[in-house]
């Protein structure tokens, strides 16, 4: 039997939960994730979970922040003023943005806390900092 590796193009089924076992991404229900293994597609502890099954084998990994979406950084908090918000919009927590950085990127950003006079953009993935626990099937190798 085949094993998946790098430069392998798989298709697989997941599921993804936090440590107190909430569900935060799943491909039931949905058409197989594909990607190219090896290829930075994928977190890398994804990768490295993926690499050496078999058609049809199923695994549980979990994967440490390292090897996921890296840990939390307080510097990607910042307060800024309410006036700096696209005019009309009302900030509330969990809201998402986008701000523009000064090479022109766009970067997602959470509102975290909303005061009187600013608003906490948070531009840490949401999954920063936390250790994921996925279940995968791969489904085929190309």
């Amino acid at each position: 039997m085949a094993k998946a590796k790098a430069g392998n193009r798989v298709q697989i089924h997941y599921t993804g939960r936090l440590e107190d076992g909430t569900v935060f991404d799943s491909s039931v229900g949905r058409d197989p994730l594909s990607f190219t293994l090896g290829s930075g597609q994928v977190i890398a502890g994804f990768d490295a979970a993926v690499e050496g099954m078999t058609v049809g084998e199923s695994r549980t990994t979990v994967i440490p922040p390292e090897e996921g979406y890296g840990q939390h950084r307080d510097e990607l908090e910042i307060e800024v003023p309410r006036g700096n918000l696209p005019e009309g919009y009302t900030p509330e927590v969990g809201g998402s943005l986008q701000m523009t950085t000064s090479q022109g990127q766009l970067i997602p950003v959470r509102i975290t806390a909303v005061g009187g006079t600013s608003v906490t953009l948070d531009a840490n993935h949401p999954l920063a900092g936390k250790v994921l626990t996925f279940d995968i099937e791969l489904v085929s190798i190309a």
